[in-house]
């Protein structure tokens, strides 16, 4: 078993689609519906205006987080970790990752949206030190759904 990488990698291709599409049926599986409905363009993970990062292990992709820009913020996207992989720390590693693209681009916090029933997903956001704020983004308003911030 090799080292978990954590790397830089292109929103349109692929291997990135099927991992994106497996976040999907999981949201899915949770929510109902296509899983986010939320607008996303590759171009918003292009630096310095965003950047899609996945984790790495014997070639095959096993995790994801992106951010893309929110007028001085950093918006957290696409946040997911296979099953297998999980338990494993590489949601961690990908969060801080995504933090440190972002305030190298300049943003003053990293935010984002989740819901109700990601209970592993807010404990991870909890300890790493974030905290909630107003609702914002596609989903304000709707049952269940929770916003987090974190200063940079």
């Amino acid at each position: 078993m090799q080292q978990i990488q954590i790397e830089s990698a292109d929103f349109t291709s692929p291997a990135v689609q099927a991992l994106v599409a497996e976040n999907m049926r999981d949201l899915s599986a949770r929510y109902g519906g296509t899983g986010d409905d939320t607008p996303i363009a590759g171009a918003d993970f292009v630096l310095p205006q965003g950047e899609f990062l996945v984790a790495v292990e014997d070639g095959r992709l096993i995790g994801s987080a992106a951010w893309r820009r929110h007028h001085s913020d950093a918006e957290l996207k696409r946040m997911f970790t296979r099953p297998a992989a999980r338990g494993r720390g590489v949601a961690r590693r990908l969060l801080t990752a995504v933090e440190e693209s972002a305030r190298a681009a300049g943003c003053k916090r990293v935010i984002l949206e989740t819901g109700d029933k990601q209970p592993e997903a807010i404990a991870l956001y909890v300890s790493a030190g974030y905290e909630r704020i107003d609702d914002f983004g596609y989903y304000a308003g709707h049952d269940g759904v929770l916003s987090y911030a974190k200063p940079l």
